[in-house]
């Protein structure tokens, strides 16, 4: 279960950097409506990415490591989805991608859905 692990890593590491672009590259370029939906992106991708850590840490408790890889596959498609989008739409104006934004948080509920379900799961009865 490294890959989330260094993927977590990653997204955190782009997400500082898309902070920082947003807070010092982009204002006077972009509304403070834009910024807003920008540091949304970031706050998402940030938290997600951790989320992400946590899930490669979970692993080593016994939980079911399916689950734990499933729910990180969910974590990055929703970081993908609804950050990327955002940070999209904010940068190109490009106003048909909105619709895909709550596709990523869906992705997330999914994802802290099946952390809860691994997280009740009994240790003893996984068929792994």
């Amino acid at each position: 279960m490294r890959l989330p692990l260094v993927i977590g890593a990653l997204c955190a590491l782009f997400g500082v950097m898309a902070g920082a672009f947003g807070a010092h590259g982009l204002r006077g370029i972009v509304s403070e409506r834009g910024l807003e939906v920008f540091q949304t992106a970031v706050t998402y991708q940030m938290y997600h990415a951790i989320a992400l850590v946590v899930v490669s840490a979970l692993a080593l408790t016994g939980l079911s490591r399916r689950l734990l890889s499933v729910a990180a596959g969910f974590f990055l498609v929703g970081i993908l989805l609804f950050s990327g989008s955002l940070y999209v739409l904010v940068l190109t104006d490009l106003r048909w991608i909105g619709p895909v934004t709550p596709l990523g948080g869906v992705c997330f509920m999914i994802a802290w859905a099946l952390l809860v379900i691994a997280g009740l799961r009994p240790l003893g009865l996984r068929a792994e």
